[in-house]
């Protein structure tokens, strides 16, 4: 019995001492500088989107309420297209969050899971795939959008 509960602790003692070492060589991360790099790359990002939304308006004649549509569309259509070309896995490393958080972050993990499928096939590589990462956000993206749904129903039929 105590060479049951001594050995626990001694491997444990050694996953301790692993951990110690292992940091010693994780390099240190500039918390200031990654958030700079996600507020300003993050920041374009939305600016284009501004752009874009505003040249839909003034060009083609959309109103305010639906050229948002479009807008998001081209967004995607570019963040696909910089995927294909390897541009965008730059961007990512270089601003983390700052292009992974809007639609475009969105656009990427779909394209790029497909690109790196595309020798399966298109059904089974590219369909099959394409999904993995970002079914789970839009899985539970419908289920917030139930769920706040159903509470505000609920509200009205309080209120």
């Amino acid at each position: 019995m105590a060479t049951k509960a001594k050995s626990k602790g001694s491997n444990q003692m050694t996953k301790q001492l692993y951990q110690q070492h292992a940091a010693k060589f994780q390099p240190k991360r500039n918390v200031l500088l990654n958030s700079f790099r996600a507020f300003w790359v993050g920041g374009t990002i939305c600016l284009l989107g501004q752009i874009l939304q505003n040249m839909y308006i003034h060009f083609f004649g959309f109103t305010e309420k639906t050229a948002g549509n479009p807008t998001v569309a081209t967004l995607i259509f570019i963040a696909i297209v910089l995927t294909g070309l390897g541009i965008y896995d730059n961007i990512g490393q270089y601003a983390g969050a700052g292009s992974a958080v809007p639609v475009t972050g969105f656009a990427n993990s779909i394209a790029s899971s497909a690109i790196e499928h595309r020798s399966e096939g298109l059904v089974l590589g590219v369909g099959g795939n394409m999904f993995k990462l970002a079914g789970s956000v839009i899985v539970f993206g419908v289920v917030a959008a139930f769920i706040a749904g159903l509470l505000k129903t609920i509200w009205k039929m309080i209120v």
